[in-house]
C-alpha cells in the first residue's frame, strides 16, 4: 500500500475514530500567526526537490545555517542588551555581564540620544537615562567604554536617527585611545525605515533619512571593513504586532530597499552586502519561529543572488541577532517569563541565530535587576552546554512539520513583497500607510486571540492569580543621573574650541545641503571637535525639517 492510501486509511479509521470518542481540544488548531495546523505531517507536505529547498548548510540556499558546522565550531555571541542611567552606570553593568559570560556588548540609548536631544533641552528633562545611557558626547562613550578594549570586543549599538553621531563616537573613542576604525567590531541598527513602519523613533524626512542610512554604510563598507553599519530590524516590527510572515517580508522589504539605494551609489553589491547584518524576534511558539528563521534566510539568498546579481556565497547569507520577546513577557507572575525566554532563545538557537539576547524576566515590570540580567545570561550558557540543540546543524531540519511551515511562511511573505514591489518599494509603501495598516490589523487579530481565550497566555487569560502578591525586585534609575549628566554636559562645553565647533557644524550644514557627498567625515570631524549630538542633530534639522506622521486608520 503506498502512503498516501495509508494516510487515507488511517484518518478514516483510526485518527476520526478516536476523535469522536474523546473530543480534541480545539476545532481549530492554529500558530500565533493564524496559519491552521493540521494534526500530523507526513512525506506527502514536502514539497520541491531537497537541494534546491533546503540544501546543506554553509550553501546556497542556506537554509540549514550560514555556516557549515555552525555551532559546533563557536556558539552565537552572547549580546545582552543593556544601558541605562549615566555613562559611569553602564559602564558598571557592562563589566558585570562580561565578568557573568557575555561575550559581546549591546548598547541602549535613552530617548533623547535617540532622538538626537541633549539632555538640557527642556523635551529631554523627564527621559534622561530612563530606558537607556545618556550618550551626548564622544567622551560619554569613552566613560561608557571605560576598562574595556575596543580593539578585542564586539560592540553593538541600537541607534537610528542619530546613528552617525554614535558611530563617530565610537570611532573617536578608539582613535583617542590609538586604535583604528579598521580594527573596531561592532554593528550599529541604523535602521531608519522601520521607525517609520513600527518604532517610531525617527527625526527626519524619510528621503535625507535614507540618505543618511546610506552615507553610513557606504563609509563603513570603504573605510571599517569589521563594522556592520546597518541591523535591518524586524523586532520591533514583530513587537509592534506584526505575525511571523509579516516580520520576515518587512524586514527583506526593507533589505531590499537598502541594498538598491547603496547599489545606486555605484558601489559593487558584493563590496558591501556581507556588511548587512539583520534583527528578528524571537517568540514562544518554538516551530513557527523555527521556521521562521529559515524561511527569512532562504528568501534573503535567493533575492540577493536573483534580484541583485551577487556572486560571493557571503553576499547571499543572511546573518541575523535575535531577541527574545518583550512583548510576550507578563507583569503577572514574572518568575515564569524565565520559562517563556528559555523557549524563544531555544527556538532561536535551532532556528540558526549568529547573536541572542534573552529578555530578563523583571522587564515586564522595569529595567533590568543585574540578578534578572546574570540568569539571563545563565539561559543561553545553559541552553549552549546542557541542551544538546547545539551539537548538530539544523536539529528540526527534516521534520515534516518544520518543512510545511517554513514553506508557508516563506509563501505569505512572498506575497506581501510582491505587494510591496507592486508600491514602487517600501519607501512608497511607507508614504501609503500599507506597512503600517497591515500591522494594526496583525495587532487587533492578535489582541482579540488573547481576549476570547484562543491564544493563552499563562498567568493572564489562565492559571491567573488573583492573590499573588509580587516579591519580584524592581529596578529604577537614580534621580540624581540627570543631575551627574548635566554637570557632564556643561563642562564639556566649558572646555571645547567653541570656533572649532562651530566651523565643523557649519561645514556639516553646507554638506547636508549637498545629496552627492557622503556626510559621515563631516560629522565625524564635529563629534571629536566636541559638538553634541543634540548640536548635530540641530544642525540637520534646519536643513531636512522634522517628520510629522501621517494618521493611519
Amino acid at each position: 500500500m503506498d502512503i498516501e492510501n495509508k494516510i487515507n486509511e488511517w484518518q478514516e479509521k483510526v485518527y476520526k475514530t478516536w476523535v469522536a470518542k474523546r473530543a480534541e481540544r480545539k476545532k481549530i488548531f492554529r500558530t500565533p500567526s493564524g496559519i491552521e495546523v493540521s494534526p500530523l505531517y507526513t512525506p506527502l507536505d514536502v514539497k520541491g526537490d531537497y537541494m534546491d529547498k533546503i540544501g546543506l548548510p554553509g550553501e546556497y540556499p542556506f537554509t540549514r545555517g550560514i555556516y557549515p558546522n555552525m555551532y559546533r565550531g563557536r556558539i552565537w555571541t552572547i549580546r545582552q542588551y543593556a544601558g541605562f542611567g549615566s555613562a559611569d552606570d553602564t559602564n558598571k553593568r557592562f563589566r558585570s555581564l562580561l565578568a557573568a559570560g557575555q561575550t559581546g556588548l549591546s548598547m541602549a540609548f535613552d530617548l533623547p540620544t535617540q532622538l538626537g536631544l541633549d539632555p538640557d533641552h527642556i523635551l529631554a528633562m523627564s527621559e534622561v537615562g530612563v530606558v537607556g545611557v545618556s550618550m551626548f558626547h564622544w567622551k560619554e562613550m569613552d566613560r561608557v567604554m571605560d576598562q574595556i578594549p575596543l580593539d578585542k570586543v564586539s560592540t553593538s549599538m541600537t541607534i537610528n536617527a542619530t546613528a552617525m553621531e554614535l558611530v563617530s563616537m565610537y570611532a573617536a573613542t578608539a582613535e583617542s585611545r590609538g586604535i583604528s576604525a579598521k580594527v573596531l567590531d561592532g554593528t550599529v541598527q541604523n535602521d531608519i525605515l522601520k521607525e517609520y513602519i513600527a518604532r517610531k523613533n525617527f527625526i527626519y524626512q524619510p528621503e535625507p533619512s535614507m540618505r543618511y542610512a546610506i552615507d553610513v554604510i557606504e563609509y563603513a563598507a570603504k573605510n571599517m571593513p569589521k563594522w556592520h553599519p546597518i541591523s535591518i530590524s524586524g523586532y520591533h516590527i514583530r513587537e509592534a504586532g506584526a505575525d511571523a510572515p509579516l516580520e520576515v517580508a518587512f524586514t527583506l522589504a526593507d533589505g531590499i530597499e537598502y541594498v538598491k539605494q547603496t547599489a545606486e551609489r555605484g558601489i559593487p553589491v558584493d563590496e558591501f552586502a556581507s556588511h548587512l547584518s539583520f534583527f528578528f524576534a524571537g517568540y514562544t511558539n518554538v516551530f513557527e519561529e523555527v521556521a521562521k528563521f529559515r524561511a527569512a534566510r532562504r528568501m534573503w539568498a535567493k533575492i540577493m543572488k536573483e534580484r541583485f546579481n551577487a556572486k560571493k556565497p557571503d553576499s547571499l547569507m543572511l546573518r541575523f541577532h535575535t531577541q527574545t520577546g518583550g512583548a510576550e513577557l507578563t507583569a503577572q507572575q514574572p518568575e515564569i517569563n524565565i520559562v517563556r525566554t528559555t523557549l524563544q532563545a531555544l527556538a532561536a538557537v535551532m532556528g540558526g541565530t549568529q547573536s541572542l539576547h534573552v529578555n530578563s524576566y523583571d522587564e515586564a515590570l522595569s529595567l533590568p535587576s543585574e540578578k534578572a540580567a546574570k540568569i539571563a545570561i545563565r539561559v543561553q550558557q545553559i541552553i549552549a552546554h546542557e541542551s544538546g540543540a547545539v551539537d548538530t546543524v539544523d536539529p528540526l531540519a527534516g521534520s515534516y512539520y518544520i518543512e510545511w511551515l517554513t514553506d508557508q511562511i516563506e509563501e505569505r511573505a512572498w506575497k506581501i513583497i510582491d505587494t510591496i514591489d507592486s508600491m514602487g518599494g517600501m519607501l512608497k509603501a511607507i508614504s501609503a500607510g500599507y506597512p503600517q495598516s497591515q500591522i494594526a490589523e496583525s495587532a487587533y487579530r492578535i489582541q482579540q486571540m488573547i481576549e476570547t481565550g484562543e491564544m493563552v497566555k499563562v498567568g493572564v487569560n489562565m492559571y491567573y492569580e488573583p492573590d499573588w502578591v509580587g516579591t519580584t525586585e524592581v529596578f529604577r534609575v537614580k534621580p540624581e543621573v540627570r543631575d551627574t549628566v548635566m554637570e557632564r554636559l556643561k563642562r564639556y562645553r566649558s572646555e571645547r574650541d567653541e570656533m572649532k565647533v562651530r566651523d565643523s557644524l557649519n561645514e556639516l550644514r553646507r554638506m547636508a545641503e549637498n545629496n552627492d557627498v557622503n556626510l559621515f567625515p563631516y560629522m565625524y570631524n564635529a563629534i571629536k571637535a566636541g559638538a553634541t549630538v543634540g548640536e548635530t542633530s540641530k544642525t540637520l534639522r534646519e536643513i531636512w525639517g522634522e517628520y510629522k506622521e501621517p494618521i493611519i486608520f
